[in-house]
């Protein structure tokens, strides 16, 4: 009897067969790098950006589960997964479970989706503290897996230095003020509703609390009742959001406004200028390309300084294996996950508040034999731990332990 079109053997090989769905984010290209790297075979399905019809979006994941026989679908932050449940049901249909590595807040989100809770899908997350709600909310499969590095892409290829990128100390990164806006926008709150988030994103900013929308119904009541109120998942979503960016945005301005004494070149969008059009002393830079420029940016900073978004209070961002694997040195802020990952003081150097940013910028700066020191022993760490490569194998092997 010939078998069903949806019940190939799944697992059977030494590594299983990746469908990739999408390439909206940058991550899916270095997964896909790594596939490569590791011999697994992989097909790269890329909805684009586009609106697809229900025939056409069917008849694209049906072609693909049928001609490549996937083990199982790999996306990044839920994205080509639509809202309303049909990949879910494809995927059920083929018995095909689904990985989902979010590298942003999970929380900030999932709200949108439904048909979330299937049994047969599988939640990965770079920040440890979301695991246990993920789980509260009724995920049956979560997993801890932190951001890496590629040091194949991220390698120096430039023969002479951009002198204009030449700096005692920078900073690249968003100022949020944009991001903020265009999700308060979204969220279309009342004048007095928009306010009151203002006021919410101040004390979150300097809490210890890991999500804003549980910081809201515990010390802001009245807030969240509010816009709760919309009755709109889209809304409410882009409410928190907003608080949470807003957050970030003041927690980044207080940071990066104590290196403006040390003469800082900060990168990013033009919202630094607006923020800072008061201040002098500092140099302004457009965004740079993250392949093409970055790898050479960062040797040529003294110290290069980081302050991470509010999204993740103990996860650390993409910066801190990015800096060390281009062999340059890194001030950042204290997270808890970070000590699991590097050793503080010898690998990685880290503030515990902003008010002692001044006294590790001059420290450092001081002495460039200790920040050759430490970016060679955190870059030692990257290569041996923190690649892609690692994340894709234990990734590849949870999925076999679970589902094979």
């Amino acid at each position: 009897m010939q078998a069903s079109p949806t019940s190939w053997p799944r697992f059977r090989g030494a590594a299983p067969r990746i469908l990739l769905l999408t390439s909206q984010y940058f991550l899916i290209g270095e997964l896909a790098a790594a596939c490569e790297r590791l011999g697994v075979e992989h097909l790269l399905l890329d909805l684009g950006t586009r609106e697809m019809d229900l025939d056409e979006f069917v008849a694209a994941m049906t072609e693909a589960f049928k001609t490549f026989r996937p083990d199982f679908v790999l996306t990044v932050n839920h994205l080509g997964v639509d809202r309303e449940g049909i990949l879910a049901s494809l995927l059920n249909r083929y018995g095909l479970p689904l990985a989902s590595w979010f590298v942003d807040n999970p929380h900030l989100i999932l709200g949108v989706y439904k048909h979330l809770l299937e049994p047969r899908a599988a939640l990965f997350t770079w920040d440890l503290d979301t695991v246990v709600p993920l789980s509260a909310m009724g995920f049956e499969h979560v997993f801890h897996l932190p951001l890496g590095a590629d040091p194949t892409r991220l390698a120096p290829h430039r023969t002479e230095p951009v002198e204009a990128w030449r700096a005692p100390i920078s900073f690249v990164g968003n100022s949020m003020l944009t991001k903020t806006l265009m999700r308060a926008r979204a969220a279309n709150p009342s004048e007095h509703l928009f306010r009151a988030g203002m006021e919410v994103a101040k004390a979150f900013a300097w809490s210890d609390a890991q999500q804003a929308g549980p910081f809201m119904a515990e010390h802001f009541p009245e807030v969240r009742a509010a816009y709760k109120a919309f009755d709109d998942p889209d809304r409410e979503l882009a409410f928190e959001t907003f608080v949470t960016w807003q957050a970030t945005l003041l927690y980044r301005l207080d940071c990066v406004s104590r290196i403006l004494p040390f003469s800082p070149l900060i990168v990013g969008d033009t919202g630094w200028q607006e923020l800072f059009s008061a201040q002098s002393g500092w140099r302004y830079h457009p965004e740079l390309s993250y392949y093409d420029d970055l790898p050479d940016f960062y040797p040529l900073s003294e110290i290069n300084f980081n302050c991470t978004s509010q999204q993740m209070k103990g996860a650390v961002n993409q910066r801190v294996f990015d800096v060390p694997c281009c062999n340059a040195f890194l001030l950042t802020d204290h997270r808890r996950q970070v000590e699991d990952l590097f050793e503080p003081g010898t690998e990685i150097v880290c503030y515990a508040s902003p008010d002692e940013i001044p006294e590790l910028v001059e420290r450092y700066r001081a002495d460039p034999a200790a920040r050759a020191r430490v970016a060679a022993a955190a870059r030692r760490r990257v290569l041996a731990e923190h690649t892609y490569d690692h994340r894709m194998a234990f990734l590849m092997e949870t999925m076999r332990k679970t589902f094979g």
